[in-house]
């Protein structure tokens, strides 16, 4: 499966926990922990230690306009926070995501 890492997630969160040596990343919601696991390692060269998962689910939105209320939901999504080994880094710009 090669499409397994959709995109890379940046927030602020996200940066602090990328000078300890996570990254988190938004995958494929079929895609299992080794799997993102092997992708990772193939794209980046780098050792993996530990991948954990979550599912969150969209949020519902509600929108009023003048004729009716229109509801929905966005859609759900799964998050991979990614440990890497103790010295090694992500190069975010080398391949192509």
């Amino acid at each position: 499966m090669s499409n397994v890492i959709i995109k890379p997630l940046v927030t602020e969160k996200a940066a602090k926990l990328a000078q300890k040596g996570q990254h988190i990343f938004i995958v494929n919601k079929d895609a299992n922990k080794i799997e993102i696991k092997k992708q990772l390692e193939k794209d980046f060269k780098v050792k993996v230690t530990a991948v954990n998962t979550a599912i969150y689910l969209g949020k519902k939105i509600t929108r009023y306009t003048r004729k009716r209320v229109n509801k929905g939901q966005k859609p759900l999504y799964k998050k991979a926070t990614v440990t890497l080994k103790t010295g090694e880094s992500l190069d975010m710009q080398s391949p192509t995501l």
